[in-house]
């Protein structure tokens, strides 16, 4: 009788004298050996089983009394039972040694699908073993490692390179990828240079085709640092086509480090400003953010005085529309120090006042008392909760020597703040939230220590746009 050890073999590995792993091996022409000689022996119960069914289920009764009739039943009940329980043993019989011939099949059907992979693999091994790594794959190469036909040199592919490293063909250097370059660690064709990545470039560091220089981003460019399509660009260092100044990002600046178009200042952000670090455009002055501002340092529109945050202002240091005067906070003032509209007077709270300190309406009455308005401390102010010297609005305050803030709630010992919460040490800031001790500023949260800024978020010096980015 074929015994476990007949079926299945069980290796034990030994490392560092321990045991570190056991393997199963089945091998399927013993398992269905096995697998014959158990049904073998199932059949033999069976038979043995069938045999001694009738003497154990029907046994006669030894005499006529009660006695040796209840003995006669009980041995006739055990013999049932038997029965009973050889079913279902041979039951079970029957599974196990279905399940251990389909096990061999199993086994049989798995080890032929892995022969043929093996197989592969292992001509592989021996392709791998025959080639040295000093070899050449092709003809007529000279050098180790080669890939192709004709190469001088090492680690080519392709053809008639001359060089090391080089993926393409006709390359005469290193490490290039394409074809008929002349210089080193080119991508692409007909490149004279090194570092090229493109068609045609003469130079190096190119990336485009057809450029004349180095270090250019574009198309047919002579030069060097050039971005854009060559002919066009008459500077140097510009981004874009038509713009004859330098270092300019866009189309036909002829002035200076503008980003847009169309600009003939300098440091402009936008298109056609002739003045210089605008945001914006049509601006004719210079650190405006808006559009068509004559003067300087505005923040609107069409203002063409100076230090204004509005629109149509020709007077200096004004919040609002069309004031002809000085440090007013609404429209249409031609006196100084107003707050409202229409105002001819100075240092009047509303609106059409001839007269000086009113606070009301059409009055040509000069009255008596530092301020006008309501809240305000200290003198010559208009509006509502100012505390200092000649502030014009709603509750600006002053630090130091600080005085003059037009507009709302703007801070600090700057002086000559105009608009919305400006702060800071600097003087001359125009618009929104402009801080730091640089001062003129035109914008939107512009600060640091230098000033000249015009646009948004600028922490430098005569920076226009946004961020600081240019």
């Amino acid at each position: 009788m074929l015994t476990a050890d007949f079926i299945f073999l069980t290796v034990e590995k030994q490392l560092n004298g321990s045991t570190a792993m056991s393997y199963v091996i089945a091998a399927p022409e013993m398992l269905g050996a096995a697998a014959s000689d158990v049904a073998s022996i199932g059949s033999s119960i069976s038979a043995a089983t069938a045999a001694a069914a009738g003497s154990t289920t029907e046994v006669a009764a030894a005499a006529g009394d009660e006695v040796s009739a209840a003995i006669a039943s009980l041995f006739s009940s055990h013999g049932e039972a038997y029965q009973a329980l050889s079913a279902q043993a041979a039951k079970f019989h029957a599974e196990f040694v279905q399940a251990l011939s389909g096990a061999g099949g199993f086994y049989a059907a798995a080890e032929a699908a892995n022969v043929s992979p093996l197989q592969a693999a292992a001509a592989d091994l021996r392709g791998l073993a025959a080639f040295s790594p000093d070899s050449n794959l092709g003809f007529g190469n000279t050098g180790s490692s080669n890939l192709g036909g004709g190469n001088t040199g090492n680690t080519n592919m392709g053809s008639g390179n001359v060089g090391s490293s080089n993926v393409g063909s006709g390359n005469v250097g290193s490490s290039n990828v394409g074809s008929g370059n002349v210089g080193g660690n080119n991508v692409g064709f007909g490149n004279l240079g090194s570092s090229n990545m493109g068609l045609g470039n003469l130079g190096n560091g190119n990336l485009g085709f057809g450029n004349n220089g180095s270090n250019d981003i574009g198309f047919g460019l002579t030069g060097n640092n050039q971005v854009g399509i060559g002919g066009l660009n008459s500077g140097t260092g510009n981004i874009g086509f038509g713009n004859s100044g330098n270092n300019n990002i866009g189309f036909f600046n002829s002035g200076n480090n503008n980003v847009g178009f169309f600009n003939s200042g300098t440091g402009n952000f936008g298109f056609s400003n002739s003045g210089d670090t605008n945001t914006g455009f049509w601006n004719s002055g210079d650190i405006n953010t808006g559009f068509g501002n004559s003067g300087y340092t505005n923040t609107g529109s069409v203002n063409s005085g100076y230090y204004n945050m509005g629109s149509g202002n020709t007077g200096t240091f004004n919040m609002g529309f069309g004031n002809a005067g000085t440090d007013n906070t609404g429209s249409f003032n031609s006196g100084n120090f107003n707050t409202g509209w229409g105002n001819s007077g100075d240092t009047n709270t509303g609106f059409f006042n001839s007269g000086d300190l009113n606070t009301g309406f059409g009055s040509s009455v000069d009255q008596t008392g530092p301020n006008s308005g309501f809240g305000n401390t200290g003198f010559g102010n208009s509006g509502f909760y100012n505390q200092g010297l000649y502030n014009s609005g709603f509750s600006n305050s002053n630090t130091g020597a600080g005085c003059h803030k037009v507009g709302f709630f703007n801070s600090g010992s700057g002086v000559w703040d105009i608009g919305y919460g400006n702060s800071g040490g600097g003087n001359f800031n125009t618009g929104f939230f402009n801080s730091g001790s640089g001062g003129w500023n035109s914008g939107f949260f512009n600060s640091g220590s230098d000033g000249w800024n015009s646009g948004f978020f600028n922490s430098g010096d005569n920076q226009s746009g946004f961020f600081g980015l240019f």
